[in-house]
């Protein structure tokens, strides 16, 4: 299985080119249902070690549907599909550009949750037009045992996020180990509480806001992911849901540009634009890097060739 791994803003991907699972044709929804459904065997060997590690998103290219695109991708963890994912996207644009697939300009990639443009500026920045984002709920608050009550707003940026505006611990790298485990809490609370993105959706992202380290920055973030990794980046989805929370709220107008600092000091720019239904559609701009391309190896006789699973 040929893969090439990169990293966006310090938050790797790695994309898997040739020796995926066959999903068949029809809508990209369905065949990422069938991912999810059949060969999460397959995701968890990609992702896991000891191949990987909790941190890495996997992102299988596929036929797209639609001819104005340049490929379809399916973005995932080792527990389940991700609707959309910014950093990958920037990743995926930067991976087809070192392929020589691309080239600087506009590009379209089918996702399961829609289609996204992409703006290749440069051989390692790209800019990506995400899937219109919308706050669902305002000033939800729950009681997390030991931390006292947490509000925030619960918000869809291609995942579901509950936005918490200021974390009571500082967002610095030595507090890492403290901030997982306290928005693993949040996560744990709003399922006891029944909180829910619409239809019932999991809240799976946990994303604290405090001041930035960088004062030419507007604010530095934590994001608590699905398996309980935390975001290298300013994640993609995350600024989406950040920015319909900041239009909800009538603090930033269309086309104002935000810098959105990362727990390492990263960083994206992001502006919005009104969407059609009431939302927002985001534009996150960042950089992505290559760092390998490399065939993954499946020994019948390794007993870990499907991953260590946590």
């Amino acid at each position: 299985m040929r893969v090439i791994d990169s990293h966006t803003a310090g938050e790797p991907t790695r994309i898997v080119i040739e020796g995926g699972p066959d999903l068949g044709s029809g809508p990209l929804s369905e065949r990422a249902a069938r991912l999810e459904a059949e060969h999460m065997d397959f995701c968890a060997s990609v992702v896991l070690e000891p191949r990987g590690h909790d941190a890495i998103i996997g992102a299988l290219l596929v036929p797209p549907t639609r001819e104005d695109c340049v490929t379809g991708v399916i973005y995932f963890n080792n527990l389940q599909n991700l609707g959309m994912c910014g950093h990958a996207t920037i990743g995926l644009a930067v991976t087809l550009a070192h392929l020589g697939q691309i080239e600087p300009g506009r590009h379209k990639f089918e996702t399961p949750v829609g289609v996204v443009e992409v703006d290749l500026l440069d051989a390692n920045t790209v800019s990506v037009v995400n899937i219109e984002s919308y706050r669902l709920h305002k000033d939800v608050m729950v009681s997390v045992e030991g931390h006292g009550s947490f509000t925030g707003d619960v918000a869809y940026g291609g995942n579901w996020f509950f936005l918490v505006k200021n974390s009571p611990i500082d967002l610095v790298p030595g507090n890492i180990v403290a901030l997982a485990d306290l928005t693993q809490k949040i996560r744990k609370a709003l399922e006891d509480a029944g909180v829910t993105g619409t239809d019932g959706a999991w809240i799976d992202h946990i994303e604290l806001f405090g001041p930035p380290a960088d004062p030419a920055a507007d604010s530095r973030n934590f994001v608590l992911c699905p398996g309980s990794a935390y975001d290298r980046s300013p994640c993609g989805t995350g600024c989406s849901a950040k920015l319909a929370c900041l239009a909800a709220d009538g603090v930033l107008e269309p086309g104002r540009k935000w810098i959105q600092e990362s727990v390492i000091g990263s960083t994206y720019t992001i502006s919005y634009q009104p969407g059609e239904t009431g939302g927002v559609v985001p534009t996150i701009t960042g950089q992505a890097f290559v760092t390998s391309d490399a065939n993954l190896i499946f020994n019948p006789a390794d007993p870990y060739r499907l991953g260590i699973r946590p």
